[in-house]
């Protein structure tokens, strides 16, 4: 055969075929023969005996920790303090964790503008929704929840100012992200999915009036978040603003 017809220098691609069959010995004294054939031979993918052995390690210790970092985190599960308690510390960036696809999931999926304005007749039905099915756990105006700061996460009082700043409740969020968390609940935090108890146009209604609370609301509306009997109320018009505190 050859050597010409492959397009390389005689000598180079004989030594590298016969160290595809023949024994490691062999190939040493076809490299002795052919110097310049040990960089074919590695690129047909012949190794030397020492890196075949150290390639071995390293699969086993891939093998190794697929299989042993499952086993290990299940023990810890199973006889470790695992923090499952509300008083217990947080996981090491927990907040961060849970937060990140949540936000993203509600991104992908916000309804941008609401369906229904804040005038007064959706705000009062809003308070009433409110008072009903959310004033237990976040609070009442002026009256916050009495276990809701004992959950974990907490359940934030939705009628108080934040402690950094004058943003009341989530007042800060668009109606949208409330309209969001309401229908479909949050995991493992104590919020509920309200879109087989409330119909879409109840959901909207709270989530437009939690968008609202940092505005000045209809006096019947806020005789139900204070926890008294609503005042009658002539329906205000669609376009009726909500004037700002």
């Amino acid at each position: 055969m050859n050597p010409h017809s492959f397009g390389r220098k005689p000598g180079r691609f004989a030594p590298s075929l016969a160290c595809q069959f023949a024994s490691a010995s062999a190939c040493a004294a076809w490299e002795s023969m052919f110097p310049s054939a040990h960089n074919t031979v590695h690129a047909l993918g012949w190794r030397p005996k020492g890196s075949q052995k150290s390639m071995g390690r390293i699969l086993l210790g891939i093998i190794l920790g697929v299989i042993l970092v499952p086993v290990a985190v299940m023990a810890w599960f199973h006889f470790g303090k695992v923090p499952v308690a509300v008083a217990d510390p947080p996981f090491p960036q927990e907040r961060l964790l849970t937060h990140i696809p949540l936000d993203a999931r509600i991104d992908r999926e916000l309804i941008k503008t609401a369906p229904i304005q804040p005038d007064e007749g959706n705000l009062v039905a809003g308070a009433q929704i409110y008072r009903d099915q959310c004033a237990a756990c976040h609070g009442l105006h002026g009256k916050p929840s009495s276990f809701g700061a004992h959950m974990y996460p907490d359940a934030p009082p939705l009628w108080e100012k934040h402690h950094h700043n004058d943003v009341v409740g989530v007042s800060d969020d668009p109606p949208g992200e409330t309209y969001w968390k309401v229908a479909n609940g949050i995991r493992l935090t104590g919020m509920p999915s309200y879109k087989e108890i409330l119909t879409d146009n109840q959901m909207w209604q709270v989530s437009v009036l939690l968008a609202n609370a940092d505005k000045s609301l209809p006096p019947a509306a806020l005789d139900l978040l204070r926890g008294a009997a609503p005042t009658a109320a002539a329906p205000a018009s669609p376009n009726t603003p909500i004037k700002a505190k």
